[in-house]
């Protein structure tokens, strides 16, 4: 089993990274894929630490929507920040988590999608996948990843709380779509009905650690040892056995981030 999407460099890991990384490995997780903030020196270090704990773990890069405005001078700088830590670290496999958030509007809505589409064209450039963040944006996430993936871009949209037009949308790209403890949550209905029609093919499981532990955790701090849960979720929901869920996202895993 694979976290294909967890943040274990962030400080509110620091204290107890050994404790977390054991109960990943106790939980059956061969691997985890940390996502780490560009530019950001004490995350680098902790990916560090997280590598010498768990020699499963790859990482992926980028500049998140939300950190997009530090780059609104000059929005390629954004890639060259990329690229420099890509040189630094061999097992970086993917770019992001990168894309556009409406919601929250942390960074202006132009600059988020300049500084986006600097990075889609620096995975083509690198031959990468892309870890794809969209909330409130789904036409101009689409629409930037078709202009600039020019057909040949690969990669995720982590998190999925969209449309069925949205999933449908990705699968035509050839994207995978990836399912996190909010496929548990109650009140996630419209969302379990939209997973169910995306192929097991094209499916990957994540925590999104530290944020939104599944249920009957809600509330705690989550991290890589409850992706279970959201195993289990999926399973029942497509009426599947556990084992088939957990074997076809491990190897979805492999085959879009070859680690």
């Amino acid at each position: 089993m694979i976290d294909s999407h967890c943040h274990l460099a962030d400080v509110v890991f620091a204290a107890d990274l050994e404790a977390v990384v054991e109960r990943a490995q106790v939980a059956g997780l061969t691997g985890a894929l940390v996502v780490l903030a560009a530019g950001d020196d004490a995350e680098e270090a902790q990916a560090g630490r997280v590598l010498e704990l768990w020699e499963g773990v790859r990482f992926a890069i980028g500049v998140h929507p939300h950190a997009a405005q530090a780059f609104a001078d000059a929005p390629q700088r954004a890639a060259a920040v990329v690229r420099a830590q890509f040189a630094r670290m061999p097992l970086a496999r993917a770019v992001g988590e990168i894309g556009l958030d409406y919601h929250y509007d942390f960074s202006p809505r132009d600059v988020q999608q300049a500084v986006f589409r600097a990075q889609v064209r620096l995975a083509r450039e690198l031959g990468r996948p892309l870890v794809i963040h969209t909330r409130e944006a789904e036409d101009d996430t689409i629409a930037i990843l078709t202009d600039e993936g020019r057909g040949d871009v690969r990669g995720v949209l982590h998190c999925f709380t969209g449309t069925p037009s949205l999933a449908r949308a990705a699968l035509d790209l050839g994207l995978y779509v990836s399912v996190a403890g909010i496929l548990t949550f109650p009140r996630a209905s419209d969302l379990r009905e939209t997973i169910r029609a995306v192929p097991l093919e094209r499916l990957l499981l994540e925590t999104d650690s530290p944020f939104l532990a599944p249920v009957p955790l809600r509330g705690k701090r989550n991290e890589p040892a409850y992706v279970g849960r959201v195993a289990e979720a999926v399973a029942s929901l497509c009426g599947i056995g556990l084992a088939e869920v957990v074997d076809r996202t491990s190897a979805n895993f492999h085959t879009l981030f070859t680690p």
